[in-house]
């Protein structure tokens, strides 16, 4: 079992679940909802905190949403707990590649105006195809620079920075743990992502067992798996090595949750817990029933 850790660090949290506000981009995407209006929304749905994930409005270009969401956060009573953006580092010209750094650092500044302590980005994307270990290690020494200054950068507003297990290409535990490892920096770490383990067809039991001691973030997600060998037609995506997934709420698809919870809860964690739903069905009523499912799975847990 993992080791807690999580006690002295933590003694005075308590564990918040929440949402991120990509689990509502259904509705952004038809301007049914701004991100104000979803942090508002969540809030009445009982979230105790906000993540905001910045798909189709920009913090950057738009700066004056950034107060509007900490007002919206602070009138509803709930955290904004953590601010996710993209990033790849794998850019060959090296005015490319700089630029990508001060690009990630402008929203670290937007995050510290924001008054989040927690920062996800990405840091490189390659089709399982090119995701060799050779290519990897390869890619490794650029990576870790980057994440390196930005983490440096971050510090002096008291940011965590952390890279999330997605993309396929640093999405398996070890690979994740190798960045971290390398990168060597207090405040950086993981948004650990429980269903995203499956892209990279990995246990997600075994992968948060792996990971959970170096999470800044937990995000809670589900899928339905296939097999390779069934297609099952439409609103499915491939994994790395061919099977079927889909999107599903928390606790009604095929990963072992309970388990999960299980993990999650022994090991000491005790940070934010934030549901993330990519799944066919209306985002508002996943959403709700999911962030009830992960409660209900806490408390048994």
């Amino acid at each position: 079992m993992v080791v807690s850790h999580f006690a002295k660090e933590r003694m005075t949290e308590k564990m918040k679940i929440g949402l991120s506000t990509y689990s509502l981009q259904q509705e952004l995407d038809k301007k049914r909802l701004t991100v104000v209006d979803a942090v508002r929304w969540i809030a009445e749905q009982g979230g105790e905190h906000v993540e905001i994930v910045p798909i189709g409005y920009s913090l950057i270009d738009e700066p004056g949403l950034i107060d509007r969401i900490r007002k919206a956060a602070e009138e509803e009573g709930i955290d904004i707990s953590n601010y996710a953006v993209g990033a790849d580092f794998t850019k060959e010209d090296s005015e490319a590649y700089e630029n990508e750094i001060r690009v990630v650092m402008k929203h670290v500044d937007a995050a510290h105006a924001l008054g989040v302590t927690r920062m996800r980005h990405d840091v490189a994307f390659r089709p399982p195809a090119e995701g060799t270990v050779a290519r990897f290690e390869a890619d490794l020494p650029k990576l870790v620079e980057a994440c390196r200054r930005i983490a440096d950068y971050a510090a002096q507003f008291g940011i965590t920075t952390s890279v999330e297990n997605h993309g396929y290409y640093i999405q398996s535990s070890e690979r994740v743990r190798r960045l971290i490892h390398e990168t060597n920096r207090g405040n950086f770490k993981t948004t650990l992502d429980i269903g995203n383990f499956l892209c990279v067809d990995e246990d997600p039991v075994s992968a948060v067992m792996n990971n959970i001691s170096y999470a800044s973030m937990v995000h809670a997600k589900d899928f339905y798996r296939r097999p390779a060998s069934r297609n099952p037609g439409e609103g499915w995506f491939r994994s790395a090595h061919g099977n079927y997934l889909r999107g599903a709420i928390v606790g009604q698809g095929d990963i072992d949750m309970p388990e999960v919870f299980r993990v999650l809860k022994s090991s000491g964690y005790d940070g934010y817990l934030s549901i993330e739903f990519e799944g066919m069905e209306d985002c508002k009523t996943a959403s709700r029933i999911a962030m009830a499912n992960a409660r209900r799975l806490w408390d048994e847990a």
